[in-house]
């Protein structure tokens, strides 16, 4: 991150962040999420870059998510804002501030250099209007006000435009342009200058007699190179062209070409030499490249003002557009969300509460069901009691999508973005790490239970007691026995470290193991946490308990008719 103004990386020299891994991105859904969004692939891909990068400092949190409250409640703003950003875009992809050319750009590139420039100043002020709306609240964007602020007064805008009104040429008014030519004895032309910039087109007249007149009058011939407006001028027109130019080329002498006003108001006037053929056709160019080197250092040091002026607005303010991107599409996706039945919450940083969610869900889950009613929520915390759960259910009970959800809680919160719950109070995380299953072609090599441990103890390493290990179905690639021995040294390890964690998994017995690793460990405590069944009927509901495995398998046989006194119509003999 560069050191220009941000209102998504406050506190830049004080602050660390930690990137999550595409997989942990992929692991909680933050690309199905993004990917809802918007179907622009780079604000997609932006949108990701931002929200995966993570810190532990609640001040970030607190900051990003006031942003947030403020352009979520103005959509007026909003819509402005995208507007201006729009404008500034369709300047910078199309207009000449940064065209590259092989030869110096002339009048032309000049005179829209300061029509981009003006295009510029008006976006920063319309954005310092929009600013300045008092129900503006969140000191992300009063500072940014601010910052704006101090950039137009800094560069002067104010008195630029006031230049550029008086410099600005319009196209219409370049009608001709008055070139001088110094000459030798020979009369052969040895170097030539630019006389004046005119208004009004040359008038026609008889180029011979004008040339005649010229030379047989001594008084024509003057002391000094100031043209006092007594020379005529004979335009060549399409029709007769080929007899004049065949006319100078035997006289050898040189010709003067008139503007064609009314063409993209570019200055259609040059001085070419006579040759066989259309002479006309590159006149214009001809003369753009004379006029360059006519007035060469003083238009080269304009066009670098002018740029100068405009990589204030480009640099410091276009940069700012992304980031605006990112919190309005956030606006816009949860509004859309809210209309169709969502629920969500301004998140609570805290010092004092690792997590304390009520009425939480699955974000990735609301966007696919189109009736909202259908989500169920649910509560959990994170405390000194629960800092790490073993979480046991049933198959397609919901264990993953739970776990998938405080994931995302963590990762909305921190990145500014309302959550999906009734409320949320959290401490930060530094990282979010996931160990879920693995594609089974990425496991050739090592096998797949090599491969889990490999990726376990690359996230063990890494993890903190700040940070939040959400473990799916992990161990489960082998045997019971192999996997259960695996599984428990892993949760007391984790336990030593003091993370916040959620252990899903199909282990019923390392679920009741909780109270046993609690009093072996010197770290924190595990609790054992169920998706609760109802007469056999899933539930999609946690609670903090002991686990249901043996109870909820017979509730699923006497369901089915798969017990052995259903099967067979006999009851078993009693001991």
């Amino acid at each position: 991150m560069n050191d220009a103004f941000s209102i998504l990386f406050p506190f830049k020299s004080e602050t660390t962040y930690k990137q999550l891994s595409p997989a942990a991105c992929h692991d909680i859904g933050l690309d199905a999420i993004c990917k809802s969004m918007t179907d622009d692939a780079k604000e997609q891909k932006m949108i990701m870059n931002v929200i995966s990068q993570m810190t532990a400092d609640p001040r970030v949190s607190a900051y990003r998510q006031k942003v947030f409250a403020d352009i979520l409640a103005l959509p007026e703003l909003r819509e402005k804002m995208t507007e201006l950003f729009d404008k500034m875009e369709f300047i910078r992809n199309f207009g000449t501030m940064h065209k590259n050319s092989e030869e110096e750009l002339g009048l032309w590139h000049l005179f829209h250099r300061l029509d981009e420039l003006s295009g510029y100043i008006k976006c920063v002020e319309a954005m310092r209007e929009c600013l300045s709306d008092e129900r503006i609240q969140s000191q992300g964007l009063t500072d940014l006000r601010k910052h704006i602020d101090d950039l137009y007064n800094e560069a002067y805008f104010a008195e630029m435009k006031k230049d550029i009104a008086a410099l600005k040429v319009k196209a219409s008014d370049v009608q001709s342009v008055t070139l001088g030519i110094n000459v030798n004895e020979r009369f052969e032309a040895v170097s030539m200058g630019l006389v004046s910039v005119n208004s009004k087109p040359f008038k026609k007249s008889g180029i011979v007699s004008n040339f005649a007149d010229a030379l047989s009058s001594k008084d024509k011939i003057q002391d000094t190179a100031d043209w006092n407006g007594d020379m005529h001028y004979q335009q060549i027109e399409k029709e007769h062209k080929s007899n004049i130019i065949e006319f100078m080329k035997n006289e050898g002498g040189m010709l003067a070409v008139g503007t064609v006003g009314g063409m993209d108001s570019r200055i259609k006037t040059t001085m070419v030499s006579a040759m066989a053929g259309d002479a006309s056709i590159g006149s214009t160019f001809y003369l753009e490249t004379i006029i360059n080197k006519m007035l060469g250092s003083l238009v080269k040091k304009l066009r670098d003002t002018l740029t100068k002026y405009a990589n204030v607005a480009i640099v410091n303010i276009s940069s700012l557009i992304p980031e605006f991107v990112y919190y309005i599409r956030f606006a816009e996706f949860i509004e859309r969300l809210t209309d169709n039945g969502a629920r969500f919450c301004e998140a609570v940083v805290s010092d004092s509460t690792d997590m304390a969610a009520r009425g939480f869900y699955n974000l990735k889950l609301a966007v696919i069901l189109k009736n909202k009613s259908e989500i169920v929520p649910n509560d959990l915390d994170f405390d000194d009691e629960h800092t790490l759960y073993i979480l046991t259910g049933a198959n397609r009970g919901g264990k993953t999508t739970i776990t998938q959800a405080v994931g995302q809680m963590f990762a909305l919160a921190q990145g500014g973005i309302y959550v999906p719950a009734e409320s949320f109070s959290y401490r930060p995380v530094d990282s979010i790490y996931t160990h879920f299953p693995a594609d089974e072609d990425k496991s050739m090599d090592l096998g797949r239970l090599g491969e889990e441990c490999i990726r376990f103890k690359e996230i063990y390493n890494e993890c903190t007691a700040d940070s939040l290990v959400l473990m799916n179905e992990t161990f489960s690639t082998t045997s019971f026995e192999e996997g259960y021995y695996i599984a428990r040294d892993s949760v007391r390890a984790l336990m030593e470290k003091r993370a916040r964690t959620i252990f899903n998994t199909h282990m019923h017995k390392l679920a009741s193991d909780a109270e046993e690793l609690n009093n072996c460990s010197g770290g924190s405590r595990a609790a054992s946490l169920i998706m609760k069944s109802d007469g056999g009927q899933r539930s999609f509901k946690v609670e903090v308990a002991s686990p249901e495995g043996m109870s909820y398998a017979s509730d699923i046989a006497k369901k089915y008719g798969v017990t052995y006194e259903m099967l067979t119509g006999r009851k078993e003999k009693e001991d």
